[in-house]
């Protein structure tokens, strides 16, 4: 779903994905990660950025410290992608 020379539609995707039952059990465990290091480190340590899976969720990953790691968010939520704009 590559939108190069388009905004990308945020709200119809967050609506089609909250009626997907396997995405909502992944964003509370996605949630749990969250405040798992909000309690251990303080929220403003997490302030404009984004916790990454090493080993995304959707692949058999889990939230343990050694799989989450705090990065900016606008590396979060890119991806790589081929010369014809498609994701590796």
């Amino acid at each position: 779903m590559p939108y190069v020379n388009k905004k990308r539609p945020y709200k119809k995707e967050y609506q089609q994905q909250k009626k997907r039952k396997k995405e909502k059990e992944r964003r509370k465990l996605r949630q749990r990660a969250r405040r798992r290091f909000d309690k251990e480190n303080g929220k403003e340590a997490r302030k404009g950025k984004d916790l990454h899976h090493k080993k995304p969720l959707s692949k058999g990953g889990g939230n343990s410290k050694s799989n989450v790691r705090l990065v900016s968010s606008k590396s979060n939520r890119t991806y790589a992608r081929r010369k014809d704009h498609k994701p590796k």
